[in-house]
């Protein structure tokens, strides 16, 4: 069977008030100055005042930068690495959605040292760790505070790519899942659309194996009978708490199991049409699962089972085109486009998205299904609708 790794943050907190150990725990990394990375709406509407009241408590000064945007170019990560490395910070803290996780990560390299983004895309490549950093998610979707990846767009080429690294695994990670109430429903929905893709990739990803599959059933089933109520009625806590431990979960699976076709998928349409990651791997979830559910029928069905779908009397092959009919129906419901058409994609497009990704081995060489570039392209005129 092989030799299991799992990796993981080195601490990990959670549950709702947990975010006001911040300052105490920074304390014991000798922290006196450190750089807050947060989501500019955050701080502008001054949601996240009690976290820096948490630092000046414990005596530690901070500088804020809140410049990330959605799915954020090298280039500007490398502008701010350059201007914060003669800041002699100590730590570095990501607060927000998993942009500025992704970035935080990738600033405690930048901070310590000069670096070309591109030349370590791919597994492995960054030379050194960088300055300790913690994470705190206000989203549930993206999993990035346990996971070792960071997602970028490169903007020469118009598509995202990933940095994979264990040295972007935390030294702390907190969820708190009060820290997501003020989340607007289509976030709630693209975030935690994001998460239940993870879920369900990692579970059938060709790296996975017991344990794995045990924690991302688990993410399903808390998604599944979270994420409606989150997205049409934020203040539902119970709702959201289940969605924070669920994203937490699928988080991961998806740092240790990976994910595969769907992301691959996914960044093309993410990079050249800007359609935000949770909505792109939304919109081809159900695409990719059907044509992926024959290379492992029991797979899918416990899947299906653990979304409850009825399932009595039905063969394997029936209870899998159920399980894509339910996707289809979920996206739905929570106001996620279930084509690619709404973003302006074309059928002249495909060509050219299949192309680029049918590039992404890292993830395509981790799908239950191998996929052709023919077939890829099946799949994008699939979900042209």
């Amino acid at each position: 069977m092989g030799i299991t790794l799992y990796r993981s943050p080195d601490l990990l907190m959670m549950g709702e008030g947990s975010i006001a150990n911040i300052g105490k725990e920074a304390k014991k990394y000798d922290a006196n100055h450190v750089l807050v990375v947060a989501d500019a709406f955050l701080v502008e509407n001054k949601i996240i005042n009690h976290v820096f009241d948490y630092l000046t408590n414990e005596n530690i000064t901070y500088d804020i930068n809140q410049s990330i945007i959605p799915e954020p170019p090298f280039e500007l990560l490398e502008r701010i690495g350059s201007e914060i490395r003669e800041k002699n910070y100590d730590l570095i803290i990501g607060i927000g959605g998993g942009s500025v996780l992704d970035s935080a990560k990738i600033l405690s390299i930048l901070a310590k040292y000069e670096l070309d983004l591109r030349s370590v895309v791919g597994t492995n490549l960054v030379p050194e760790k960088g300055l300790p950093f913690f994470l705190t998610p206000t989203t549930s979707g993206t999993g990035s505070e346990v996971t070792w990846n960071a997602i970028f767009t490169d903007e020469k080429d118009h598509v995202k790519k990933g940095i994979v690294s264990p040295y972007l695994l935390p030294q702390l990670s907190i969820v708190d899942p009060e820290l997501t109430y003020t989340m607007p429903p289509s976030v709630t929905a693209a975030t935690g659309m994001d998460a239940l893709v993870h879920a369900i990739e990692s579970y059938t990803s060709l790296r996975t194996d017991e344990l794995n599959k045990a924690i991302a059933l688990q993410a399903i089933k808390l998604i599944n009978k979270s994420l409606r109520k989150a997205v049409h009625n934020g203040k539902d806590r119970v709702a959201r708490a289940d969605m924070s431990n669920g994203s937490l979960l699928a988080g991961i699976s998806l740092a240790n199991a990976g994910v595969g076709a769907v992301h691959a998928l996914a960044y093309p349409l993410g990079g050249k049409f800007k359609v935000p990651h949770g909505v792109s791997n939304s919109v081809l979830l159900p695409y990719v699962m059907e044509y992926n559910v024959i290379s492992d029928l029991d797979a899918f069905v416990e899947i299906a089972e653990a979304l409850e779908l009825q399932t009595d009397n039905l063969s394997k092959r029936e209870i899998a085109d159920e399980f894509v009919s339910y996707l289809k129906q979920f996206v739905k419901d929570i106001g996620i486009p279930t084509s690619m058409s709404v973003f302006g994609v074309t059928k002249e497009d495909v060509p050219k998205m299949a192309e680029e990704a049918s590039k992404i081995e890292r993830l395509l060489s981790n799908n239950p299904r191998k996929l052709s570039v023919n077939d890829i392209e099946q799949i994008y005129y699939n979900a042209l609708g």
